[in-house]
């Protein structure tokens, strides 16, 4: 038998495959061991054309075949080198990033996996479906509502077929007990389930809802797991042991065969966005996927995407509403303090204080939401204006620690930091203040102000620890913890019986920003994080400080308008030719020496040939980026928009293809990011 021409993904950050000759047939999906210069690396088999450019007898010979049967299945390779290719990204990464220890450097002497491990053994599914822990009669599934239960069986209608559906639901709706109920039914079918959530370390309410619920059937996986449990736990969901993968955003590449329902919480969660490298979106992801394996995909949100919502509108997702609380909770009411009317003393004004006060009598939970860590956001000289600014961002250093403590300056963006100066630097007069409060200042003020109140603040600098946010939400959920602070972590899904205040203390911030997605992050924050709020049998009350109550977003905020938010928004982003009406991408890049990376954008450009000819792309000039300085280094980005995917996708082909030719590249750093969700 001749050789077969075999194209292979390997890891290294180069944009095609490579073509080697194989003596063995192999199948797409498998892994080979092949030579790759002075190195063997383990690759995968993307496809086998039946020519190439240069001769099958010049090529490199694979020299091992690793798998009997493909590792990856056809609709899973499909959309890994459909999101190479769309997100521009090296297909050899995209592969690595789908098969966790999987792929990379072999040893010369011996083979890349261990005998007890060896890739063949991975593809003989050593985990029959007999043996699962699921028993379709066994779990007490929630009683559904007449709405949830309207809810399901839309979905369950499109089974065995493909179909979009937006599951919008106010906060404390069911829309969790929509989702287990929609996994249970394509488990009783034979089928398996993939749920996507933002963050698994602050939604651990639903991981154990799905336990409960589904018995042992659920494994969940996740990029924080070691790296021995990540390969354990995709092993099984590779071999059917467990019939419902629920992750975070790379589960969407989890190894699950025979799927029936593809379910996305929190669709407008910017988690979901890979930030780094592979610069993928796994919600879209998850509905291309739904799309190659033929099965409904559901987007869950109070506070859905704009994005989403014009998919609604076009008629490509349907509309699934869950209008009201189930039971008798009802929707917190919202009122807006005016700060130019009311003092504040640390922080907080006598409304909301007295508010929380009465919480503390009623045995209730109350929550303040800061989004800012740390004791005080800036440090002040009244004398000259001077203020601590970060000697490698363009970004102001936070106070944190107390008084009573060692305090430090920090930067929030490189992780500098350095002790305060007694002495103003620039001027030498001791006037230095703190203005602001962050969630340490807080946590401070209100140990003085309430003495016999447990004080439970939870932030990113809290919880730090392994098992220090378990402890936190296990105390706050229990009521152990009579006021929480936090930024928007405690506003991702938790659910907290006993709490019906939340008050906001510095909102005004959020609405100022140089990216255009701010607003709609801002109100679906405050939206969230208020629906934390009466959640059981007693009411809820939001409490929001602002300088600017009669701003027409928080007055649509008061009133739980999101709709209304979203109908304004839409039409201001259509005018403005800003997504989801036209699709941007953007060519970031960053130097050591001021000026290098805007001067290598430029001659980018110049060297594209400008834009795209009769097909609507649109090249803008590079300009620094809105934060010019991170980490030491100088950044600035060149935005392409186009009101049509495929041609963006074509153009950014030929920009990367000038990017590379460029000799200034080797003192540049630079990378694509094609839908940015955020233009910092």
């Amino acid at each position: 038998m001749g050789a077969h021409l075999v194209r292979v993904a390997v890891p290294v950050p180069v944009r095609s495959g490579f073509d080697y000759r194989c003596e063995a047939p192999v199948a797409p999906g498998c892994r080979v061991l092949v030579p790759h210069g002075q190195r063997r690396l383990v690759g995968l088999v993307t496809e086998l054309p039946a020519a190439g450019a240069v001769p099958a007898a010049r090529l490199k010979a694979v020299e091992a075949v690793m798998d009997r049967a493909p590792l990856v299945s056809a609709p899973l390779l499909q959309l890994l080198l459909w999101a190479a290719d769309y997100y521009q990204h090296p297909v050899g990464e995209v592969c690595k990033a789908a098969l966790p220890g999987l792929l990379g450097a072999a040893s010369r002497k011996a083979s890349p996996f261990p005998e007890s491990e060896s890739p063949s053994s991975d593809s003989e599914s050593p985990f029959p479906d007999s043996e699962s822990p699921f028993s379709p009669s066994k779990p007490p599934l929630p009683p559904l509502s007449a709405p949830q239960r309207a809810a399901v069986d839309e979905i369950n209608g499109a089974a065995g077929g493909f179909a979009g559906f937006v599951l919008h639901g106010v906060t404390g709706s069911g829309k969790t007990e929509v989702y287990i109920a929609a996994a249970a039914d394509a488990l009783r079918r034979g089928r398996r389930a993939l749920v996507l959530v933002p963050e698994i370390g602050l939604t651990p309410q639903i991981v154990a809802r799905f336990q409960k619920s589904l018995g042992g059937a659920v494994g969940v996986f996740h990029s924080a797991l070691r790296p021995a449990e990540r390969r354990d736990t995709w092993r099984k969901l590779r071999g059917g042991f467990f019939h419902v993968a629920l992750g975070t955003r790379s589960a969407v590449f989890a190894p699950v065969d025979k799927l029936g329902v593809i379910i996305v919480d929190e669709e407008h969660d910017s988690s979901y966005k890979q930030q780094e490298g592979f610069r993928y979106h796994a919600r879209d992801l998850a509905v291309l996927r739904a799309r190659l394996e033929n099965v409904p995909v559901m987007l869950g949100s109070a506070t859905p995407s704009l994005e989403t919502l014009l998919n609604v509108r076009q008629k490509k997702y349907r509309a699934l509403h869950l209008p009201a609380r189930i039971g008798a909770a009802k929707l917190p009411r919202i009122a807006l303090l005016d700060l130019r009317k009311l003092p504040l003393v640390d922080g907080l004004t006598p409304p909301l204080a007295d508010a929380m006060e009465q919480r503390l009598r009623r045995g209730e939970q109350s929550l303040l939401f800061a989004n800012r860590r740390g004791f005080a956001p800036v440090l002040l000289c009244t004398a000259c204006g001077w203020q601590a600014r970060c000697d490698s961002c363009d970004a102001r250093l936070v106070l944190h620690g107390t008084r009573a403590r060692n305090d430090k300056l920090a930067c929030h963006h490189c992780g500098a930091g350095r002790a305060p100066p007694d002495l103003c630097p620039q001027c030498g007069a001791p006037e230095l203040r703190r203005i602001g409060h962050g969630t340490q200042r807080l946590e401070e003020s209100l140990r003085k102000r309430f003495p016999a109140a447990v004080v439970e603040r939870i932030d990113r600098d809290s919880v730090r620890k392994r098992g220090a946010l378990a402890e936190k939400l296990k105390r706050a959920q229990s009521g152990a913890a009579n006021i929480l602070v936090g930024t928007r972590m405690l506003g991702k899904g938790h659910d907290f019986p006993r709490l019906t205040l939340v008050g906001v203390v510095d909102v005004d911030r959020g609405f100022y920003s140089a990216d255009f997605r701010a607003l709609e992050t801002q109100v679906q924050q405050l939206l969230q994080v208020a629906g934390r709020a009466g959640r059981a049998e007693a009411p809820g009350e939001v409490m929001i400080q602002t300088v600017f109550p009669d701003n027409p977003v928080l007055q649509l905020i008061a009133r739980h308008d999101f709709d209304g938010f979203a109908e304004q928004a839409l039409a201001e982003r259509e005018s403005a030719g800003f997504p989801p009406y036209r699709h941007f991408a953007l060519l970031r890049a960053e130097s050591e020496t001021p000026g290098a990376a805007l001067a290598f954008l430029a001659q980018v450009k110049k060297n594209a040939g400008g834009e795209g000819e009769g097909d609507g792309v649109a090249l803008m000039d590079p300009v620094p980026s809105p934060m010019e300085k991170r980490r030491g280094r100088h950044r600035a980005q060149l935005l392409v928009q186009s009101p049509r995917r495929k041609p963006l996708g074509d153009f950014l082909r030929r920009l990367i293809r000038a990017a590379e030719s460029r000799r200034a590249a080797r003192k540049v750093r630079w990378s694509v990011d094609v839908d940015p969700m955020e233009m910092l």
